[in-house]
């Protein structure tokens, strides 16, 4: 069974984004991407901007810091939080993305081949090809490269990856 959801995808070096803020921006454009499939009729903050409200730095942008400024962000209606592969697929399911960051080195993961070292993604489906789920992604894109829609094999990458779920809070 496969589920994939069309989303605007966009390069973390497109010229709208401030030049020092390209080679780290994969955070903030993904939660650009994220919100503005959430929220089709309300206008989102440039990546500038959410690079500034989120607190991306040179070397990335923290979970715990995405998680928390997304969350003052989006107010009391909204739920963010990291979740687990399985409540990912239901995201997915649910036709919401997900954040997905793939991170070896403050996972102390030095050594292994991974498909990202540190990089933030859209979740955008999934896929199991001979009986490997694979996670479908919009990658945000390179240097002259538009963002594209990749798909991860999971196992080889699961030590590294957290995924972050934005959904309505339950009231």
């Amino acid at each position: 069974m496969a589920k994939f959801i069309r989303v605007q995808g966009k390069s973390q070096y497109d010229g709208d984004i401030e030049p020092a803020y390209r080679p780290s921006a994969c955070g903030p454009v993904t939660a650009f991407v994220l919100l503005q499939h959430l929220f089709p009729h309300t206008p989102t903050p440039n990546i500038n901007e959410l690079y500034r409200k989120l607190g991306g730095t040179k070397i990335g942008l923290p979970t715990w810091r995405f998680v928390r400024r997304l969350k003052q962000l989006l107010g009391a209606d909204w739920q963010v939080g990291v979740c687990d592969v399985q409540q990912a697929l239901k995201q997915i399911d649910e036709n919401r993305p997900v954040a997905l960051k793939f991170d070896k080195w403050f996972n102390f993961k030095w050594c292994g081949r991974f498909s990202f070292d540190y990089h933030w993604v859209v979740m955008v489906g999934y896929d199991y090809v001979a009986g490997a789920l694979h996670v479908l992604v919009h990658d945000n894109g390179g240097r002259n490269r538009a963002s594209t829609v990749r798909s991860i094999p999971y196992e080889p990458n699961k030590t590294i990856l957290t995924f972050v779920k934005i959904e309505p809070s339950k009231r």
